[in-house]
């Protein structure tokens, strides 16, 4: 989940030299709107069958990612289409991006206090639907985002780098003037880039509310480490977000453990963002790129 919504920050920075800062909050606008769509078919969490299963999977995803990519978008035409028309300075962007951060957020406690950090249905994450990986017991609904994060990585990877829209998006991040010269549209590419980054964020919010629970805050500690997933792996590249998320999940989930072969981990539980922020520091300071660089794409 730190990947898809690192791949956001990365596509937007690639394109525009800019962190989206209002990306946490697209996220949380993915979570909310898959659950009120997927409440309002089903009416209540109860365990389907697997053909129940993948239906609920399907609408939820496409409703959060639709939601995401409605958000994204309207956040492109609000808060930064007009600053770049009118050629504003980076901080006027950076200002924008968190004026528009707190309007969704303190929004979205406006209209759904209600549902304030509650939880999804448990649609898929019943206890006896586990199955076992080399020794470690996985539940349906980890198994859920693991299978399905992969599968929007990998489409995601295909598309920047084997279709039409993809060689837009890298000839825009590689030569915004140039590119107009070409005949690609610089305003229709931008737009399509935050729709492709909040359809992503979208379904992650899906994931995360059916996996751990959805408030109008929820976005900020993952968006905060999907950026730094980003820098981690080299913002601006699209493999380098999806290794930056996936080595950041491993860091939190491994380091209570460590060393792996001691009895009781060394590392309590409470310094997992410390010491996983200060692995980020330390090969920022060795590799300031990233581990992968910063070009967005294959080809670029």
């Amino acid at each position: 989940m730190y990947a898809l919504i690192a791949l956001g920050y990365t596509l937007v920075y690639g394109v525009l030299q800019l962190i989206n800062f209002a990306h946490s909050e697209v996220f949380m606008s993915g979570a909310f709107g898959s659950y009120l769509v997927v409440n309002a078919v089903t009416h209540d969490g109860a365990h389907p069958a697997w053909y129940g299963v993948i239906g609920i999977l399907v609408l939820g995803l496409g409703s959060g990612a639709a939601v995401g990519a409605a958000v994204a978008y309207g956040l492109e035409r609000v808060a930064y289409r007009p600053l770049r028309r009118r050629g504003a300075p980076k901080l006027a962007f950076l200002i924008s991006a968190i004026g528009a951060s707190f309007f969704l957020s303190q929004l979205a406690g406006k209209l759904f206090n209600r549902l304030n950090n509650n939880d999804f249905p448990t649609y898929f994450n019943v206890n006896h639907h586990v199955v076992a990986v080399a020794g470690v017991t996985v539940s349906l609904v980890q198994a859920i985002i693991i299978v399905s994060a992969l599968v929007m990585m990998l489409f995601l990877d295909t598309m920047v780098n084997r279709t039409k829209l993809g060689s837009s998006i890298r000839a825009v991040a590689e030569d915004a003037p140039t590119a107009a010269l070409m005949g690609i549209d610089i305003d229709k590419t931008i737009a399509r880039t935050f729709i492709i980054g909040g359809a992503l964020a979208g379904a992650a919010g899906f994931l995360f509310g059916t996996a751990y629970f959805f408030s109008n805050t929820m976005g900020f500690i993952p968006g905060v480490k999907a950026f730094a997933a980003a820098v981690l792996g080299g913002i601006g590249n699209i493999r380098g977000a999806m290794l930056g998320g996936m080595l950041l999940g491993l860091i939190e989930v491994l380091l209570p453990t460590f060393p792996w072969w001691h009895a009781t981990g060394l590392i309590g539980i409470q310094w997992t963002d410390v010491v996983a922020f200060l692995i980020l520091v330390l090969i920022l300071v060795l590799r300031p790129t990233g581990l992968l660089g910063e070009k967005l794409g294959r080809a670029a």
